[in-house]
């Protein structure tokens, strides 16, 4: 049976991108940043409810159930908002702006993948975040997450959740980064 590997998530727009890319620019230019593995600004994105391998016959389903998700969720403003890091592996683009409702549609984003008869993960609290890079040995990114930790980008709003594929690197080259393409996506509210 064929499965596709898939994420529900929210997409920042061009203009939060091309802001956030200045930004993080900076951040090329300190003592390590050549031993990080940055992630390419297209695969830039707030994760609502990773997946994993779904089977193709699951799709209607999940479109089904998350259209109904997202169709329950009004339009909301977020916005990029400081930084942090998941130890020494993983830096990462806060959020700021309606957390309560980002919260939720990564909530109902769970349980429509769950009902549709996606196997997932334990459910954990979800923390909104965009990575921008990361690291395969433990790291000091302390330097990184404090030269963006006062970062604070222009409000948008979030009109709709996308579906995404994610497609690993298999050619073995050095540096391949996974590919992400927006599979599906539902405008909320509507």
């Amino acid at each position: 049976m064929s499965s596709l590997r898939l994420f529900v998530a929210v997409l920042p727009p061009d203009p939060a991108v091309q802001e956030l890319r200045r930004a993080v620019s900076a951040l090329h230019a300190l003592p390590g940043a050549d031993r990080l593995r940055w992630t390419a600004e297209p695969n830039w994105h707030f994760t609502l409810a990773f997946l994993g391998n779904v089977d193709e016959d699951l799709l209607p389903e999940l479109h089904t159930r998350l259209a109904r998700a997202a169709h329950r969720t009004e339009p909301f403003p977020l916005r990029v908002h400081g930084a942090g890091r998941f130890g020494g592996r993983a830096l990462w683009a806060g959020a700021a702006g309606a957390l309560d409702a980002l919260r939720l549609l990564a909530e109902r984003a769970d349980a429509a993948a769950r009902r549709s008869g996606v196997p997932m993960d334990e459910h954990r609290s979800y923390s909104p975040h965009l990575t921008l890079a990361r690291s395969r040995a433990e790291t000091d990114l302390r330097p990184f997450a404090e030269a963006l930790g006062g970062f604070e980008g222009t409000p948008w709003e979030v009109g709709e959740v996308a579906l995404v594929r994610s497609s690993l690197p298999g050619s073995g080259v050095p540096g391949e980064r996974p590919r992400y393409e927006a599979h599906a996506s539902w405008a909320l509210g509507h």
